[in-house]
């Protein structure tokens, strides 16, 4: 039916000529060629000497056309011989000056312009004749090709293709190299030896322990994304794609260099440097790479200096970024690292993306934009705030959806804990990052914790503060572990509130601290499940049976180190060390730790994973709980939502690329 565009292309001497011609469709397919593969049918060899007719007829019918286009349209400005705007490429078009003057005004002097009006129509003749002769050597080789065999066509494509593979491969001479910048203060990367022989005896213990999630990794699930430690082989998650990208080698390189672990780290590196290739088809979270991929390449760089780190962290960085082209600039959940096709989680509010995944990415991309010198990075974080600032929220709450493509909230749903989290936690991060320059962030931060105090904190009957979740007008009574980290956050915020609040909000932290404990200590084996409740006479407890399972989480320790950093008060690390001691009895097995199903239970089921979490976030939280506060100073470094450290980028006069200098 109809007409089907079939194109000829000849390749010879370096030139290439494609010629467009038109053959009837008759209830059969005429095949194109294609590189390594035949492209005629197998009964024949050849084309027919009718169809060659054929082919050669339309292809010089055509170029008679191009030639009397050339030669016989009219030649004056009104009437152009090429309608395509390629005129004066191809034949420069010379319009005769008139009483003595340019077209520009400027006076002829006499004799001059009939003289460059002849120099110019040689040229214009000299192109013709270039064009012709083109043509007809095009013609020819197109007569040559159909007299060749399917086998010498084959030939003939794949040296070319072979060719086109050497040019390229001298072209790729590796990536761009990095523009030099000032490495930020680094202070405090390793030691930080306690003084109290009991406190350096529960640091080597936690030390051991992280040996012994390492080993096991080391054996059993070497380049896998994670390790089952009871199956004792490799385990991995739809968050990774279905590529092994050494999740947990990335994600525990800093914690055994700040352990001082170095053959492990050389190990890690090693790795790394060799394997990490991340031109791989799958599909990976934008949120949980960045946390911990690029998250832990930046800390590694940051804590040992070697380049290496730096340089997977911005070829990752790279892979990412398609995720951000939406209609309203609100990334994607998903991308995938070859194609760059995004996508939301199916089961997000009427596909929309989630608060704590696209507003967890500040941190590591002014970093990025920081060693890079590519405004890309911060411009996309910086425009998610921009848009976030111009919405409505409902009582002042962030909800946790929000639809990519229209800007619009999903279902209101608000939490500190899962979905929301690291949202807030990253406002005041920025901040803190920036040497406390990023003022609209710390405004920000401190508004969203003023909404969250009158609406989601509450204090139990037996007086135990909760955050709440706040579900379409109703405040739900449970709290998750994942929001046990905002103890530690309001903390962190205490100094530089508004209102001469800090100490208001170091003692909420302590309150949080507090709760979070007794939702390990009201359990079988000390260790927190996933939710607790408060109502119906039950607090601090886990209900459902899918809430009781512990799978090695960070945030109830993260919660104790920074309380402890503050306030030096020792119960916190009598917490720690009751964690630790739970932690090693029973979640160690022969082949790493492993999480378990019901905290409530003296006989748990093991889920069988290692999550990379507990190597990057767990037990590094632990090691500095019992080591000195010079390990890690505050003042000097921020960790990001997966515990990798990042220095305050003391920037003074220094502006990012793309940002306005900043206010203090």
């Amino acid at each position: 039916r109809g007409l089907l565009p079939f194109f000829v292309k000849s390749i010879s001497n370096g030139q290439k000529m494609t010629t467009p011609a038109l053959l009837p469709l008759s209830g059969r397919r005429i095949p194109t060629l294609s590189p390594g593969a035949s492209s005629f049918p197998h009964h024949r060899a050849t084309l027919r000497l009718s169809e060659k007719f054929i082919l050669l007829l339309i292809l010089s019918a055509f170029i008679t056309l191009c030639f009397g286009a050339f030669f016989f349209l009219p030649d004056n400005s009104k009437h152009k011989r090429f309608d395509l705007g390629l005129e004066d490429v191809l034949i420069p078009h010379i319009d005769t000056p008139k009483e003595g003057k340019h077209a520009s005004g400027q006076v002829i002097i006499h004799g001059q312009g009939g003289h460059d009006e002849h120099r110019h129509r040689e040229e214009e003749e000299s192109l013709r004749d270039k064009i012709r002769a083109d043509h007809e050597r095009a013609l020819q080789e197109a007569k040559e090709k159909l007299r060749k065999s399917r086998e010498e066509l084959k030939a003939e494509i794949q040296t070319e293709k072979n060719k086109v593979m050497e040019d390229l491969k001298k072209k790729d001479v590796g990536p761009k190299p990095l523009p030099p910048v000032p490495m930020p203060k680094v202070v405090g990367v390793s030691d930080g030896e306690p003084p109290e022989p009991d406190v350096k005896e529960k640091r080597d213990k936690i030390r051991e322990m992280m040996k012994h999630a390492w080993d096991s990794y080391r054996q059993y699930g070497w380049g896998h994304n994670e390790l089952k430690p009871i199956a004792k082989k490799g385990h991995s998650t739809n968050i990774f794609g279905n590529s092994q990208l050494g999740a947990t080698i990335v994600d525990a390189v800093d914690t055994l260099y700040i352990m001082g672990l170095h053959e492990e780290f050389k190990d890690g590196q090693e790795w790394i440097e060799q394997n990490l290739d991340f031109s791989v088809n799958a599909e990976v979270s934008v949120f949980e790479v960045n946390i911990r991929f690029i998250g832990g390449l930046l800390a590694a760089y940051y804590l040992s200096g070697q380049e290496v780190f730096k340089l997977k962290a911005v070829q990752l960085a790279e892979k990412l970024l398609p995720a951000f082209n939406t209609p309203t600039g609100i990334p994607w959940a998903m991308v995938n690292l070859k194609s760059g096709v995004g996508r939301n989680w199916g089961w997000a509010s009427a596909g929309s993306s989630i608060l704590a995944e696209f507003g967890t990415l500040h941190m590591e991309f002014v970093h990025l934009t920081y060693l890079t010198g590519n405004p890309a990075y911060y411009q996309k974080v910086m425009h998610i705030r921009k848009l976030l600032a111009k919405m409505d929220r409902p009582n002042g709450l962030y909800p946790n959806y929000l639809n990519p493509r229209t800007g619009r909230w999903g279902q209101h749903h608000t939490s500190v804990g899962g979905l929301g989290d690291s949202f807030y936690e990253y406002l005041l991060k920025a901040w803190l990052m920036s040497d406390k320059t990023d003022t609209e962030a710390r405004k920000t931060y401190d508004d969203a914790i003023e909404a969250i105090e009158r609406h989601l904190v509450r204090k139990s009957n037996g007086g135990l503060t909760f955050i709440g979740e706040w579900k379409n007008g109703h405040l739900e009574r449970k709290m998750g572990h994942l929001a046990c980290f905002a103890g530690g956050m309001f903390a962190l915020g205490a100094d530089g509130s508004p209102d001469d609040k800090a100490g208001h909000y170091l003692q909420l932290g302590a309150e949080i601290a507090h709760t979070c404990h007794e939702s390990y200590d009201r359990t079988v084996l000390k260790l927190g499940p996933e939710a607790f409740k408060f109502d119906s006479g039950l607090e601090a407890v886990a209900v459902r049976q899918n809430e009781k399972y512990y799978i090695l989480r960070p945030e109830v320790i993260e919660t104790y180190w920074y309380m402890w950093r503050f306030t030096h008060d020792p119960k916190y690390r009598q917490w720690g060390w009751e964690a630790v001691q739970a932690i090693d009895k029973y979640c160690r097995v022969s082949g790493g730790f492993s999480g378990v199903k019901d905290v409530y239970s003296s006989n748990p089921t093991y889920d069988d994973v290692q999550q990379s979490f507990f190597l990057a976030e767990t037990l590094k939280y632990l090691y500095l709980l019992f080591s000195s506060d010079d390990l890690l100073p505050l003042e000097n470094w921020v960790f990001n939502t997966e515990a990798h450290p990042l220095p305050v980028l003391h920037l003074g006069n220094i502006t990012l690329p793309g940002s306005e200098p900043a206010q203090r």
